[in-house]
């Protein structure tokens, strides 16, 4: 499993960092985030390190399809499976990505509007 003595998300799955887990196999963590943006809010990584999803989906599709399998069985979890939730990755600088580890964010629990700036 390639990781990243830098990154802080290879920190929580090595267990240095402390999380609030919400799911877990032996390939991804979902913990809840530090500092949420909806009344449910989890990220769900893969335990191996990869930057971005987008370099994720080149070298590992099933590893994309496992994120999104956990994506559901969080939202399942929390109680938001059926009310609808939302599930959102920023790939990049200009996306907003903070954390070079590839993570998606699930959001519910509360009305969310649409996405971006209009309704396109």
């Amino acid at each position: 499993m390639a990781t990243d003595s830098n990154c802080l998300f290879c920190k929580i799955v090595a267990g240095q960092i402390p999380n609030d887990t919400v799911y877990e196999t032996d390939t991804v963590l979902a913990f809840r985030d530090i500092t949420p943006r909806a009344n449910v809010h989890a990220l769900v990584i893969p335990k191996s390190h990869e930057d971005t999803l987008g370099q994720m989906a080149a070298d590992d599709p099933a590893g994309v399809a496992e994120l999104f399998t956990a994506a559901r069985e969080v939202a399942r979890l929390e109680g938001i499976e059926e009310s609808g939730y939302r599930v959102v990755s920023n790939v990049g600088p200009d996306a907003g990505q903070e954390v070079f580890h590839v993570h998606v964010h699930v959001l519910g629990a509360q009305e969310l509007g649409p996405v971006g700036p209009g309704r396109g």
